[in-house]
């Protein structure tokens, strides 16, 4: 934190004088983040695995092809973002002509997370190099492997005037968040997004929190016609994504009471094809972060009526940070384990006798824009339904993990259709 306030002087200089404004500078800085990642890939894997225990597949296809396609996207759209936009004039003000031109706010702070460390540290980054602006990135001090190299990186490819990475714990954080932003973007608990916001609004800080919650999958009949490729589904999107500590994760299934054994039976087989039948030397899989986030995660499992329900794994190792995949059987619903959010590899099932059961919910996040359609935007709620049929399933995403879905990942997300049909030939 040495020169913090010499640091800020100078971004905001950067950002006074115009210097991130041109289209040429935002570009610039989005092919030196491509550079970054296209020249130190097998440094960012090792940090992942360092801090996580990622796989080099796992690594790519969540968090480095992931950026490489999110700062391809922002150059190829850049021109078009920046064009203002034709807008409506009431009668009383014409003749006249009118737009909306979207300017950057100036200095903004990007606090990432550490289940993502690289991804949710340069994503934001992106959208905020492309919007115009001078950013602070602050790493999360629990990926101390990423955090370290990315502190070590940007200054190399990026320009350190407007862009700057600084590092620490809680201590830094509290330091940070004293300071006058133009904008905070947060990645984290809602705990923490509390005292984001509040140290946000003494200076009217606008705000984005990337918040968290619980996510149920629901097995009912539909899924039943195919069950295989909804447990397959339901295994990677719990356990196969650093380890289910994912805002993103099954937090729980909501099951019909009569389909439970068999859900069960399948998650069970599902989890051995996958990750193997030796709980103690599981495959392809990530861990457990650190001990503060191991000793939270089995105190949800020292509830006695917790314990009870638990059908499946709970062997701990607190040495290796271990906790094998567990599945719990109506654990419950007032229990912690039922209230907050797992973030780990615990999956209880509950079940229901009919559909008639309400349920659902909103995150604890929201700051936006009003006025005209804006106000209706404000107003309204855009879901996002991906409907997917159980057909035409893409293999190379679960385990076990190789050489040869990692060329698969890299071959889609560049879009290199006849770089897949020579691979599958076993041309390439």
């Amino acid at each position: 934190m040495d020169g913090l306030e010499e640091s800020l002087v100078v971004m905001r200089e950067s950002f006074g004088r115009g210097k991130t404004r041109s289209a040429a500078w935002r570009k610039l800085q989005l092919n030196g983040i491509l550079n970054l990642v296209g020249e130190n890939e097998e440094m960012i894997f090792e940090a992942l695995n360092e801090d996580l225990g990622k796989h080099p597949v796992e690594a790519y296809r969540d968090e480095v092809g992931v950026v490489k396609k999110s700062a391809l996207h922002a150059l190829e759209s850049l021109d078009r973002w920046m064009a203002p936009k034709k807008a409506y004039i009431p009668l009383i003000f014409r003749p006249a002509k009118a737009r909306v031109v979207p300017e950057p706010l100036g200095l903004v702070l990007i606090i990432s997370s550490w289940n993502f460390p690289f991804s949710l540290s340069m994503d934001p980054l992106i959208g905020a190099i492309a919007a115009g602006n001078t950013a602070v990135v602050k790493p999360s001090e629990s990926a101390p492997a990423t955090s370290s190299l990315l502190a070590k990186l940007i200054p190399l490819y990026l320009d350190p005037e407007a862009i700057r990475v600084i590092e620490g714990g809680t201590d830094v954080s509290t330091r940070l968040l004293e300071k006058k932003w133009d904008k905070i973007f947060f990645t984290g608990s809602s705990r923490v997004g509390r005292i984001v916001m509040s140290a946000a609004a003494k200076h009217l800080t606008p705000v984005t929190l990337e918040l968290g919650g619980k996510s149920p999958a629901i097995v009912d009949d539909l899924s039943n016609s195919d069950l295989e490729v909804a447990i397959k589904r339901i295994v990677s999107g719990k356990w196969g994504s650093c380890y289910g500590q994912v805002c993103l994760a099954v937090d729980y299934i909501l099951v019909e009471e009569r389909l439970a054994p068999l859900l069960i039976d399948r998650l069970k087989a599902r989890l051995r094809k996958f990750y193997g039948s030796n709980s103690q030397d599981l495959k392809d899989i990530s861990r457990v972060v650190n001990k503060h986030h191991f000793t939270r995660l089995c105190n949800l499992l020292k509830d006695p009526a917790v314990a009870s329900s638990v059908v499946f794994g709970g062997s701990l190792d607190e040495d290796r940070l271990f906790i094998e995949p567990t599945i719990l059987l109506n654990p419950p619903l007032d229990a912690e384990i039922m209230t907050e959010e797992i973030f780990g590899p615990l999956l209880p099932i509950v079940t229901f006798v009919c559909e008639a059961i309400p349920f659902g919910g909103v995150g604890e996040s929201g700051q936006g824009r009003y006025h005209g359609k804006y106000s209706f935007d404000a107003f309204s709620h855009e879901k996002g339904v991906l409907h997917r049929t159980f057909y035409l399933e893409l293999e190379p995403r679960h385990p076990p993990l190789s050489d040869f879905k990692l060329k698969f990942l890299r071959l889609l997300y560049a879009f290199d259709y006849w770089g897949l049909v020579l691979l599958f030939l076993g041309l390439k």
